[in-house]
């Protein structure tokens, strides 16, 4: 039966609880950061979060302290850890709200020893020269001797490449970590945790014999949705199967037949090279079907893939139904999702935008709808 909304997603928790029960398969028996940043990519943190929570993940990842504050509010008791720094306005919260940060320099590690007692882990920047520290496995040991309040419970990195089989950085990152990690041993600093493959870095076998040594912890996204990025070069098949947890629908509005010659749509970039029975969606860009789709893209209409003709609007998306004549007002149409044997998924779609299948689906609005169903 269709969900009464407009436009809507369905999430399925069987999904979620199986992917999570595939990456801790596949990861070797290392424990799994679930992260659920970006609203659980658009999947919904709150309900992702119970759902792997209790098929036994005991740490979540998030972005912010502010989705960390959400998670508590709803009763979650996992352990959270917040990746993407902690905002001056925001440290006094962290011990409160039972947050763990992810520390990016030494000079963030003095700071957060100024505060109460509190467990941090520090990243290790390898290579990605994005966020973490750039510094020696000296300069780490002293910092961290100088501590009275911050335990550094947890070392950690991040992979730039993992799914690129023609670059050597992966190899290049792991070494660097590993060099650090032996040297800060060396000096006497051993953490309980350590942690850096996210889903590539898991999903492909050239890193399986170190997740199987080394990391503690691994930390996957993407995976937990159901998508591996596709490798470049020559890559192995993945070693992880996992499948889409979300599908996205939307209403037709509205069913018109057009004469030949006829424009659709704002700047009339399409024009009708036959009469053609028109189906308008409600769904557009603002709710986060990419506008790079226009005249371009296809959705699941009727059983078949029906192409968008037209521009995406702001709220409607216009598509041929020509070959799916029976469809009318109020039918569902599959944005992203299957239907017997025709399918679209985030990657096909992204593709096709020019864009990732994280953003498609980051990019579904919060006036989607989201149902949850078994």
């Amino acid at each position: 039966m269709s969900q009464a909304a407009r436009c809507y997603a369905e999430i399925s928790r069987s999904r979620i609880a199986a992917n999570f029960h595939a990456v801790r398969k596949t990861s070797s028996g290392s424990d799994v950061i679930v992260v659920v940043k970006a609203n659980a990519y658009g999947h919904g943190a709150v309900e992702v979060a119970r759902v792997v929570c209790a098929e036994g993940a005991r740490w979540l990842a998030v972005s912010s302290v502010e989705e960390g504050i959400a998670l508590r509010a709803a009763g979650i008791g996992c352990r959270i850890l917040v990746m993407a720094g902690v905002m001056q306005w925001e440290r006094a919260v962290l011990r409160e709200c039972s947050l763990t940060p992810v520390v990016h320099s030494l000079e963030d590690l003095r700071i957060f020893d100024e505060l109460p007692p509190l467990d941090v882990h520090l990243k290790i920047d390898t290579g990605m020269n994005r966020l973490g520290a750039r510094a020696s496995a000296a300069s780490i040991a002293e910092a961290i001797g100088t501590l009275r309040n911050v335990r550094v419970e947890g070392l950690l990195s991040h992979f730039a490449s993992a799914s690129d089989f023609e670059a050597t950085q992966t190899e290049e990152q792991i070494a660097a970590f590993d060099d650090t990690v032996m040297e800060l041993a060396r000096l006497g600093f051993r953490p309980a945790l350590r942690h850096f493959a996210s889903t590539n870095a898991i999903a492909y076998p050239r890193t399986g014999e170190w997740l199987a040594q080394g990391p503690s912890l691994v930390r996957p996204g993407h995976a937990i949705y159901g998508y591996v990025s596709p490798a470049r070069g020559q890559a192995p098949a993945p070693a992880l199967r996992v499948q889409p947890a979300l599908s996205w629908h939307a209403k037709i509005i509205a069913v018109k037949d057009i004469p030949a010659g006829a424009k659709v749509g704002y700047g009339g970039t399409f024009q009708a090279a036959a009469p053609m029975r028109l189906a308008v969606l409600a769904a557009g860009y603002a709710d986060g079907v990419p506008h790079r789709l226009s005249n371009k893209g296809k959705v699941i209409a009727g059983g078949r893939l029906c192409p968008m003709v037209g521009p995406v609007s702001m709220d409607l998306t216009t598509i041929d139904i020509t070959q799916a004549p029976q469809l009318k007002p109020g039918d569902d149409v599959a944005l992203l999702g299957e239907e017997g044997d025709v399918h679209l998924d985030a990657q096909q779609i992204a593709r096709v935008a020019g864009t990732i299948s994280y953003s498609v689906l980051c990019g579904i609005g919060a006036r989607v709808k989201r149902f949850y169903v078994d």
